[in-house]
């Protein structure tokens, strides 16, 4: 099935492209005296020195990847993020109408499709600045909706395959399901815990390293969709 083809090819590159770029944002960020002297030379502000900010919070990924020249890597690779997102929302919604014998938009497309015109808004004015308090809130709020209607999509999205999984048992691995619907469940508990610490202004080390972990946690929900599809032909 055409669909589900696509779905396994664009569930690869949803994964690998992001968490390459934010790595290698992080290791220009940390070694960038590689670089000293030469057109890209790294910005004062992008410079850091080597940690594992997964565990210790020591940098956020926004100061790691928005000045030059990380901006150069971050900017592009979020934008096709975004496009591929839009693709594979696409692609699931017509699955999904092809079992349940509809034609309608789901509300996991609309969701799914508005976080990744969030993700690319966001990595557009990633860097620009303004000195306006207004634009640094509206930053954050554009990157808060990407995350909630990122995980809204994922989780509508394991419902309805819960719900027509005698349909497609053929198709999927069942255990892989249950492992999508464990990781959205996760990510919405962590979410909301981790709430009352985010809206404190304290708590920075904590709050970046939740940032590198939970990004990785998002996009982890596309790499177990290519475990989830067996190969069609």
């Amino acid at each position: 099935m055409n669909e589900i083809t696509q779905i396994r090819k664009l569930s690869l590159w949803i994964f690998f492209i992001p968490l390459i770029a934010i790595n290698l944002c992080l290791f220009i960020s940390q070694n960038y005296e590689f670089l000293e002297g030469t057109i890209f030379t790294v910005d004062q502000l992008g410079r850091s020195a080597f940690s594992i900010p997964y565990l210790d919070g020591s940098l956020s990924i926004s100061r790691a990847s928005r000045t030059f020249p990380q901006y150069l890597i971050f900017k592009p690779t979020m934008i096709i993020t975004a496009i591929f997102l839009y693709y594979y929302w696409n692609n699931n919604n017509r699955l999904v109408n092809k079992y349940k014998i509809t034609n309608i938009n789901y509300k996991f497309k609309t969701f799914g499709i508005l976080s990744a015109v969030f993700l690319a808004i966001h990595s557009i004015f990633l860097g620009i600045k303004f000195d306006i308090q207004i634009y640094k809130l509206m930053r954050r709020v554009v990157l808060l909706l990407f995350i909630i209607f990122e995980i809204i999509a994922q989780g509508i999205l394991v419902y309805h395959f819960f719900k027509i999984k005698d349909k497609i048992s053929r198709l999927i691995n069942k255990k892989v399901l249950i492992l999508k619907a464990i990781l959205v469940s996760i990510l919405a508990t962590v979410a909301i815990l981790s709430l009352p610490i985010l809206l404190d202004k304290g708590n920075t080390h904590f709050k970046h390293a939740l940032e590198w972990n939970y990004f990785v946690g998002v996009i982890l929900f596309y790499l177990f969709t290519r475990f989830l599809w067996k190969r069609t032909t």
